[in-house]
């Protein structure tokens, strides 16, 4: 179908390269008006008190907007930006400006997909058409060898099945120009402030493991930095449990989380590493993480709101605590488990944390405190800089044992843990200083130290450390 003039709807693709949905929009010849909507339900308060999008996360939005905004002002367009709800608020921008079409990416979780609903029939009584593209995974909803809802329920036989059967498209170039008709549009709204919504500015902290900057072009900077300044892409196996330091891991994820940049892009940056440097099982594992991602998505288009509710995709009735004292502990990094309060202490204050530190905390949450895994998730896609809905939700389901893992305790013992990946103490010293006199691998279990030992090491538990919560006792 021919259109005239397009409003291209910006999501979680804040992105030029590889976007489907402005490319095609951009190679029709139409007018092309990108916009992006903020929505003030995305902020506001959950049942258990925080924000939905606390700052850290609204920080790191903000950024990418203004860089997307930036890139399209380069090229001689503009994004526009109107708050309110998108369903209303696109709709009246596309009588305003006489638009006769709307692009957007398709996204799979109910609240997204309600307002998606909304949007076209309202758009469809006005004379406006809607077109949604599918543009979040590595591999394209279309090109799985299993309809949805035949999706493997476990992780192992989904990648076998793609990896198989299944191959991964190309990525579409940025558009070469836009179309944008400026005379239509003298105002095009302005990115608000944190203070908008209730938010505080986050403080500077030097111990963070990076200085994570919103944008595409930020995205592809990190890129440019991993794989080829650095060269860490061949040992990203070995060291991707880190939790100290930039280049553990790729740390992608926060670009990832709002589309800065599309999984394919990645992928054919590690396909030409493999090329010029180095193909490993590491180059390979970057590959596999993204198909974890897909996998997650997938999963999420098949059960739909299943994957928000206590009894899980299992339909698992358990007896969940909800104690708010103890919770607050957590969230706090005031349990007195050196491990896990770093952890907690380090989300808190910079909004990321490591795989293998969230696995820890969740576990602990979950499993030693009995407490109900959804406030855990809740408080995750709160904090989180990189909170993707379908990979926040299936990961705690799994932690709950109500979700696609075979085995049915996932349990992680703390002090093997700490002692597997931080048997010197050097991050629970960098986050817990009231701690940071304490020598070696002593640091992760205090309680067990004499009286001498804490009096030398300025410690009292209970008043400069908080007792912990469970009782460690001989689980070495």
């Amino acid at each position: 179908m021919k259109y005239r003039r397009i409003i291209v709807w910006f999501r979680n693709d804040l992105r030029l390269l590889d976007n489907e949905t402005l490319f095609k929009a951009s190679q029709m010849g139409a007018e092309t008006i990108p916009v992006y909507c903020f929505d003030p339900r995305h902020f506001e308060k959950t049942e258990i008190g925080f924000p939905k999008t606390g700052a850290h996360r609204a920080k790191f939005l903000f950024e990418a907007i203004r860089d997307l905004r930036s890139q399209f002002r380069d090229r001689e367009s503009d994004l526009l930006l109107l708050r309110g709800k998108p369903e209303e608020e696109l709709v009246t921008l596309a009588e305003r400006l006489e638009a006769d079409a709307i692009f957007f990416s398709r996204e799979v979780t109910s609240e997204e997909r309600t307002i998606d609903r909304s949007l076209e029939k309202v758009a469809w009584s006005k004379g406006i058409a809607t077109e949604s593209f599918w543009q979040s995974t590595l591999y394209h909803i279309d090109d799985l060898p299993f309809p949805i809802n035949q999706t493997p329920e476990i992780f192992t036989q989904f990648r076998k099945n793609i990896e198989k059967l299944s191959s991964v498209r190309a990525s579409y170039p940025q558009p070469e120009q836009f179309k944008f008709p400026r005379k239509l549009i003298p105002i095009s709204g302005e990115v608000p402030e944190l203070e908008t919504y209730g938010l505080e500015e986050p403080e500077f902290v030097r111990e963070k493991v990076m200085e994570f900057d919103g944008g595409e072009r930020a995205g592809l900077r990190r890129i440019q930095s991993y794989f080829w300044e650095g060269d860490h892409l061949k040992e990203y196996k070995e060291t991707r449990n880190g939790m100290i330091g930039a280049d553990y891991s790729s740390k992608f994820s926060p670009w990832l989380a709002l589309g800065c940049l599309s999984p394919r892009i990645i992928y054919e940056e590690v396909k030409r590493y493999e090329r010029q440097r180095k193909k490993n099982q590491s180059t390979y594992w970057l590959i596999f993480e993204l198909i974890w991602r897909d996998y997650f998505r997938f999963i999420c288009k098949k059960h739909g709101d299943r994957i928000f509710h206590l009894e899980g995709i299992k339909n698992t009735k358990d007896s969940w605590r909800r104690d708010s004292a103890d919770f607050e502990r957590w969230c706090e990094g005031q349990t007195g488990v050196p491990f896990v309060d770093a952890n907690m202490r380090e989300l808190k204050l910079t909004g990321f944390m490591s795989n293998r530190g969230r696995q820890n905390v969740a576990s602990f949450l979950v499993n030693d405190l009995g407490i109900d895994w959804t406030w855990g998730a809740s408080y995750f896609e709160s904090q989180l800089i990189d909170y993707d809905v379908c990979s926040n939700w299936g990961n705690w389901m799994y932690v709950g044992g109500v979700g696609n893992d075979p085995r049915e305790n996932r349990y992680f013992n703390i002090l093997r843990q700490a002692k597997n990946y931080d048997k010197n103490g050097e991050y629970v010293r960098l986050w817990i200083p009231e701690l940071a006199k304490i020598q070696g691998f002593d640091i992760q279990h205090p309680w067990d130290l004499s009286t001498a030992q804490m009096k030398e090491a300025e410690v009292q538990l209970g008043k400069s450390y908080p007792q912990a919560m469970v009782d460690f006792e001989g689980v070495l």
